[in-house]
């Protein structure tokens, strides 16, 4: 099993070399006590945490995984005391106002934390983790009673909470939602629905749960616009704060999955269950929604985690275990044969995965700056502005989760090759990662739905190219200085300078084609959303490149010279040979339909 330690020194990089977030936490208005010595001491303590309680549990967990019996979810052993200790270190409300209990840090702290957690156990992280687009969503639109009455405990993690969305007959289609909502009379409603695919909707690590449901009032519209949104705790809330007797909301079951087995995905069935209305009635999947887009940065974290651990233990594999002697002659000349780490192909591999962690890493930590000014629009009512970095964040958050999550899933089964036949075997960990980075794809939106959100309504629809516009406006700003530059910095710059171009043009043509052929939007936004992905990667990679290059020529750097070498030939890996897939998805965003869509649906058949 991978041995997990914390990627502080790239993490350190990232947040003092490359995106400077000590002037980024100085100029938030909740920043001030995230001094560097604030940041450093969360970081050596989250770390602590992940590699000492939660990594020990990963592989177990899986073994285990949860117990359902007559309603009521087990976790497997060691969770609750790990739980138990999480919350005693006050790691859930990290980020969540002081007058609620929490420490009242930048959201982007909480993210560097649940990356870390992630990385070393994600099936445990997802317990927390769910609670927070519960307590984001009462935060915005909750009463100011909801938010006295529910958020202490949710900030301290005494209790979790969940979103209720999907139900049996809509997958991502919420416009199909059925689940009813009764008034009673006295401003509580009786809920009565299925829903499906709730992660952390029942287990035994808190005192309650508190979901957060959509259902239909009984006059709604059809469709999206008849949607609204409730808060049903699994065990009701006294006026003085005690949890009371059990609402029926009931566990029905819980899915058996391929991976973060020691999550429990569960069925739940309300009964007449006791909910009360959060938001404007009919409005209740843009308050859904709120912060979704840091919902979805939250996932595409998955996609950084399952890399960096797979890459933790495929590198300490590749250079213990010996096969063959290299092709360029003998390396290991006390030994029968040389490290795997001598052969290129498993070189391509393990660059591959580092490239992926550290290059998406930092993606995200760019991503949860705007977060930052995001959620700070918020604390300080002040609309414009959280719009403003919401629609900023809005077309990150398709690429993050869609291009991140998928690489992260390439990454895992690279971990399974460097291992061979090992790689198969449950002992040495490598195909769990695999098992748990598959569903990353899927949840929270599949990479297909991403891809529409980013190619149709994020690009086509709402910004007609604006966005793509802007961030490969930043991209031409970062190369330009280095486009007359030797070496490997002014090649790199000169390659992304091009890509700027050849993206804003590649959106043009499909903006034209789509006005013509309106499949064409489905047909190339997978493509496009990928093709997104590497050219946006690549960006990312000069910035610490040219970071690297620049420190090591001050001679300042706080790390030896060999990492920041190793940064530069990691950016020189990525354009050579990854960088260029983006050209084959260039070339299929732009084929014809008429390939995927001349086919009769009845000749799709077996028979």
């Amino acid at each position: 099993m991978p041995q997990y330690k914390a990627p502080l020194r790239d993490m350190r990089f990232l947040l003092n070399d490359v995106f400077d977030y000590t002037s980024h936490y100085a100029s938030l208005s909740n920043g001030g006590e995230a001094t560097p010595d604030m940041v450093e001491a969360i970081l050596e303590g989250a770390a602590t945490f992940c590699e000492e309680v939660l990594a020990p549990l990963n592989l177990s967990g899986d073994q285990e995984g949860c117990h359902f019996e007559n309603g009521n979810v087990t976790t497997p052993k060691g969770f609750k005391e790990a739980y138990k200790e999480y919350v005693a270190g006050g790691w859930q409300g990290l980020s969540h106002e002081v007058k609620h209990g929490g420490q009242g840090l930048p959201m982007s702290l909480n993210l560097l934390k649940a990356e870390m957690m992630g990385t070393a156990n994600w099936s445990f992280t997802m317990y927390p983790g769910l609670s927070l687009g519960c307590m984001n969503t009462i935060m915005q639109y909750g009463t100011e009673a909801q938010k006295d009455l529910y958020m202490p405990p949710l900030v301290s993690g005494e209790w979790t909470g969940t979103m209720c969305l999907t139900e049996p007959q809509c997958g991502t289609d919420l416009g199909q939602v059925k689940t009813k909502a009764e008034p009673v009379g006295d401003g509580s409603y009786k809920l009565t629905g299925t829903k499906i695919f709730i992660s952390a909707g029942e287990h035994d690590l808190a005192d309650n749960i508190i979901h957060i449901v959509l259902a239909r009032l009984p006059d709604a519209p059809r469709g999206t616009r008849g949607i609204s949104l409730f808060i049903v705790p699994k065990f009701l809330v006294n006026a003085d704060g005690s949890v009371g007797e059990r609402n029926p909301v009931v566990c029905g079951s819980i899915e058996h999955k391929m991976g973060i087995r020691a999550s429990a995905t569960a069925v739940l069935n309300f009964d007449g269950a006791v909910g009360y209305l959060i938001a404007e009635p009919n409005k209740g999947l843009e308050a859904m929604f709120t912060f979704m887009n840091t919902a979805r940065i939250g996932t595409a974290v998955q996609g950084v985690a399952h890399a960096e651990l797979s890459y933790q233990g495929s590198l300490p594999y590749a250079k213990e275990r010996r096969s063959m002697r290299a092709l360029s002659g003998k390396k290991d000349a006390d030994h029968t044969a040389d490290a795997l780490i001598w052969h290129a192909d498993v070189r391509r591999m393990l660059l591959t995965q580092k490239a992926v962690a550290e290059g998406g890493r930092a993606m995200i930590y760019h991503a949860a700056k705007l977060a930052d000014n995001m959620v700070n629009g918020v604390l300080e009512g002040n609309k414009a502005k959280y719009e403003e970095f919401d629609d900023k964040l809005g077309f990150y958050t398709p690429i993050l989760k869609g291009f991140l999550t998928e690489m992260g899933l390439e990454s895992a089964n690279l971990g399974m090759q460097v291992f061979g036949g090992h790689g198969y075997i449950k002992e040495h960990g490598m195909e769990q990662i695999a098992r748990d980075a598959r569903i990353s794809t899927l949840y929270e939106g599949t990479t297909g739905i991403q891809a529409l959100d980013l190619l149709g309504r994020k690009v086509l629809l709402t910004t007609k190219g604006k966005c793509v516009r802007e961030f490969t406006g930043d991209m031409l700003g970062l190369a330009k200085p280095h486009l007359l530059s030797g070496g490997p910095i002014g090649k790199m710059a000169r390659q992304l300078a091009k890509r700027a171009i050849q993206w804003n043009v590649l959106t043009t043509r499909i903006m034209l084609r789509a006005a013509k052929d309106r499949d064409l939007v489905s047909s190339a936004s997978v493509d496009f959303l990928m093709y997104s992905g590497f050219v946006m990667m690549a960006h990312f990679w000069l910035l610490q490149a040219i970071k690297a290059s620049e420190t090591l020529a001050s001679g300042k750097g706080k790390e030896p010279a060999e990492f920041y070498k190793a940064k530069i030939q990691t950016a020189e890996f990525y354009f050579e040979r990854l960088l260029p897939r983006a050209d084959g998805h260039k070339k299929s965003a732009l084929a014809p339909t008429s390939a995927v869509m001349a086919m009769d649906a009845e000749h799709f058949t077996f028979q």
